[in-house]
């Protein structure tokens, strides 16, 4: 594949390259969780050359709110806050993609007065700021569905090109898909098959909202982690089943969430073949791949293509440098110094927190 040239989905829906912006938390809102100005620019920017914009996590209920000034898309308060994201990113000419998002037993505790955190069972995550959360009712599991096809809905209605379930980083559904996080025994836990349930259930209501708003080029797209440390925990051949059911539904891309484009098994170490492979021959072609992490050099962007992706996500490369993709095209090094004037001050912070794990990068004042 050449990822400069245009690509277009089974739904007839052209992205003008193969890149994506990754869904990289700003902690940048407004105090009542709009966007605000700063995380405005961020995507303005950063829509210029790149073929889709996926946004940060975006919180589809109260509950759902997982760290400090994170967007939400929970009700109709927040569909101006919704159009304006989805303007700042089409003005660049870039594919809009809402990542949608609830954060489960990962919720940083006493972000406000009352806050319920939920999980699929109240079993405690290996973090140490959290806190053992409350199991879900049956019912509650169905309203929490809800959510996030009403979210999907607000979305459509906002114009977005698309949505993405967030199914990844330990998040709520990963969190039912986990036999670590999730002990239920009702039709959402148990075997395998029951733990896909959930997630397969926010895909239907999402699909059928489509219709029922008339978006057939709606973009649908799943992100999520093929394995967990935990034990017990995700292995990848679980995910290889549940993968294999997802590419049997309409939706239109599947993005996994790696530290590094071609990483091996983390659970066993003896098996070399990167999961890439393992998931492109499960897919067989019916949807296709977008591969994260690492992804920071032209080099690292023909190893990924040769490596089978259809479309590559840029993270961390892309904070620094806005026209990363011409960069890339141009046959240029991208910039690898952290500014003011195109981060979000929260964002540049935390950045400046982490420092020298930061390899290769620098920031403006130093």
């Amino acid at each position: 594949m050449n990822p400069y040239e245009p690509y277009k989905f089974k739904n007839g829906v052209i992205m003008r390259n193969h890149f994506a912006l990754a869904p990289m938390t700003t902690y940048s809102s407004n105090d009542d969780l709009t966007l605000s100005d700063e995380e405005e620019n961020y995507y303005h920017l950063r829509s210029k050359n790149i073929g889709m914009v996926i946004t940060a996590a975006a919180a589809v209920s109260k509950n759902a709110q997982a760290f400090d000034h994170q967007i939400s898309v929970r009700d109709e308060r927040y569909y101006d806050s919704m159009k304006r994201l989805r303007k700042a990113i089409k003005s660049g000419g870039a594919l809009s993609v809402l990542q949608i998002h609830h954060g489960g037993r990962m919720n940083v505790p006493n972000m406000y007065p009352n806050q319920d955190i939920v999980a699929p069972s109240a079993v405690k995550a290996d973090r140490e700021y959290t806190i053992t959360p409350r199991a879900l009712k049956t019912s509650e599991v169905y309203d929490t569905i809800d959510d996030f096809v009403n979210a999907s809905k607000l979305a459509m209605k906002a114009g977005f090109d698309g949505v993405e379930i967030h199914g990844a980083n330990t998040y709520l559904l990963q969190q039912f898909f986990s036999p670590h996080s999730n002990q239920r025994d009702d039709e959402f836990g148990g075997n395998l098959q029951k733990r896909m349930f959930f997630a397969k259930k926010i895909v239907e209501g999402i699909l059928q909202a489509k219709e029922e708003l008339n978006k057939p080029n709606f973009i649908v797209g799943y992100r999520f982690s093929p394995e967990e440390l935990e034990n017990p925990g995700i292995t990848i051949n679980d995910t290889l089943q549940f993968v294999d059911v997802l590419a049997d539904y309409p939706i239109d891309y599947l993005h996994v969430s790696l530290g590094k484009f071609n990483q091996t098994p983390i659970r066993d170490e003896k098996d070399r073949e990167p999961l890439a492979t393992k998931l492109l021959r499960m897919i067989d072609g019916r949807l296709p791949l977008m591969g994260v992490g690492g992804i920071s050099t032209k080099e690292d962007v023909e190893a990924a293509s040769e490596l089978g992706y259809d479309l590559l996500s840029v993270g961390m490369v892309a904070l620094a440098d806005p026209d990363v993709v011409l960069k890339f095209q141009l046959d240029e090094r991208p910039n690898n110094v952290f500014t003011h004037k195109t981060l979000p001050e929260p964002l540049y912070t935390r950045l400046h927190r982490y420092g020298s794990r930061l390899v290769g990068y620098h920031f403006e004042e130093e």
